[in-house]
């Protein structure tokens, strides 16, 4: 059996490396997927696809009309969600994966740190299990196989 994780959360970091590397390491059959990681790219998809818009807010809907297509075809076809919300970045776009998981009922795997145990506790609730470290997710989804 292999699965398809969709890894949720900020792009300026290289937790998504750490997670693909572990999980290979263990050899996990899985396959991951998650959102555009080349910021500029993502920013800029609309324009690419659509033309020049007439100002920024009119960019930054085409862009986000491109990602949320990209981010929902992969989301439904994501057997887990894996959902990191550190405490460096302002992460709206994790915390609206993670809630379309939650409504899609995908499994959710959320990673926090302790100090955001409070404001993120209704999410960590929803979540199948919340975790603080990539390590720990690691051993949740090399669990599955057991």
């Amino acid at each position: 059996m292999r699965l398809t994780v969709y890894l949720a959360g900020e792009i300026h970091s290289e937790w998504r490396s750490e997670i693909k590397a572990k999980a290979q390491a263990l050899k996990l059959p899985i396959d991951f997927v998650g959102p555009m990681e080349d910021h500029d790219r993502s920013d800029g998809i609309g324009e690419e696809i659509l033309g020049e818009q007439p100002n920024a807010v009119f960019r930054d809907a085409a862009a986000s009309s491109f990602n949320n297509l990209r981010t929902e075809v992969l989301l439904k076809k994501a057997d887990i969600v894996v959902a990191l919300l550190g405490e460096k970045y302002r992460q709206w776009n994790t915390a609206m994966d993670a809630s379309a998981a939650i409504a899609m009922n995908k499994p959710l795997i959320l990673i926090r740190p302790e100090e955001l145990h409070h404001p993120l506790k209704e999410l960590s609730e929803k979540a199948n299990v919340t975790v603080a470290t990539v390590d720990q997710a690691v051993k949740a989804l090399s669990y599955i196989f057991e």
